[in-house]
């Protein structure tokens, strides 16, 4: 049972990084880190991502321009844009580690300890990139709730709202983490899986040599 339950749980963890890179990616390049939604003109919604900003209109056109200067973005959009452009590097080399390390594939069979700490080092490393990709959508959510509460700016100026990306990225950090986890505790308890029959076979072989020392005239 163990056999079957330890290549499962690997390849779930697999799934679950892979799941979260390709999130991670999609809200890197999504330009709806925040919305506008202007009361004048209804017809028309704004959108701000990290690399450009677009309008919607109602129509379906939309148009998008790529921002002129990357030293004149706000702070959170200049280290968030840094920050998931690691986070996608970490997972791509984290599922290059990881997938070495699988039970299934068959290179390297007879290096077990190599593929325990390969997959070991690639479920950090998805810890890293769901924490990466956590941080800067998180900084713009609290940046956006802050600036939508400023008391100092005039109700009649627009305010800006959660954009999709920003879920979109909560949910690739969650699985990031998740597949990591899955991948270093599955490594854990077949450690502990190995050390309890190693045990058990000391122990009864102990016995089977105590009992043919007793029936020794």
């Amino acid at each position: 049972m163990a056999l079957v339950y330890r290549p499962v749980m690997q390849l779930s963890g697999i799934l679950f990084s892979l799941l979260g890179w390709v999130l991670s990616c999609l809200t890197t390049y999504l330009p709806q880190w925040k919305n506008l939604n202007l009361e004048l003109n209804e017809l028309e919604i704004w959108t701000m991502g990290l690399w450009q900003a677009c309008v919607v209109q109602e129509e379906g056109g939309i148009q998008c321009k790529d921002f002129d200067s990357f030293l004149a973005l706000p702070p959170e959009l200049r280290i968030s844009r840094v920050l998931m452009v690691f986070s996608n590097g970490l997972g791509l080399f984290g599922l290059l580690l990881s997938g070495f390390g699988l039970d299934c594939l068959k290179i390297g069979e007879r290096q077990q300890e190599q593929k325990k700490r390969l997959l070991l080092f690639g479920g950090m490393i998805f810890w890293i990139s769901g924490i990466t990709a956590i941080v800067p959508v998180s900084w713009v959510a609290h940046a956006t709730v802050q600036e939508f509460w400023d008391e100092n700016i005039p109700d009649i100026v627009p305010r800006w709202d959660f954009g999709e990306a920003l879920f979109v990225g909560w949910l690739a950090g969650f699985c990031l983490i998740l597949g990591g986890s899955l991948l270093n505790c599955m490594i854990c308890s077949t450690e502990v899986h190995s050390f309890s029959i190693h045990y058990a076979v000391a122990d009864q072989h102990d016995r089977c040599q105590h009992r043919e020392t007793e029936t020794r005239p």
